[in-house]
């Protein structure tokens, strides 16, 4: 039987997997964009995704286990709570609202929430917090995209 912390981070990842992938419309106005030349190809962001939201929950679990008390479970749920609203928000702002140029501050909130994983989770358990780094690498790599988009792409505001 699964334990109620492996079902949440499970909910977690496939709720923001989820809602990403359905949130992210390529289409006429994606294409029409200029992108930098190191872009991957747009196949690889599914699985990357992928991957990176399965360690991320993996990492949840291994840090709620691994608190001694409700006050460092609470602390393991909140984090990933803000974790999970700054991730939600920027597929919407990016690809249904065309707006890179806030989703390019909107990320900054995001990358700030996966640094906290990355280091609050480590008193909880050290494996965890290096599980988030892919997380926190991709999200690195994901701000200087959209950075770059939106400096090749000055008036793509809707």
């Amino acid at each position: 039987m699964l334990s109620t912390p492996v079902v949440a981070a499970a909910i977690w990842a496939v709720f923001l997997g989820g809602v990403g992938g359905l949130a992210t419309e390529i289409g006429p106005w994606y294409r029409s964009l200029k992108k930098p030349s190191w872009q991957p190809p747009d196949w690889l962001f599914g699985p990357a995704w992928t991957l990176i939201l399965g360690l991320a929950a993996w990492a949840a679990v291994l840090a709620y286990t691994g608190a001694s008390d409700d006050a460092g479970r609470t602390t393991v749920f909140i984090l990933y709570t803000v974790n999970l609203v700054f991730h939600f928000i920027w597929s919407p702002l990016f690809f249904k609202f065309k707006r890179p140029d806030l989703a390019l501050v909107e990320v900054i909130f995001l990358w700030s929430s996966v640094l906290a994983l990355c280091v609050a989770l480590r008193q909880f358990s050290f494996a965890a917090s290096w599980l988030v780094v892919p997380y926190l690498v991709w999200v690195s790599f994901a701000v200087c995209l959209n950075y770059m988009i939106v400096k090749l792409n000055p008036r793509t505001t809707a």
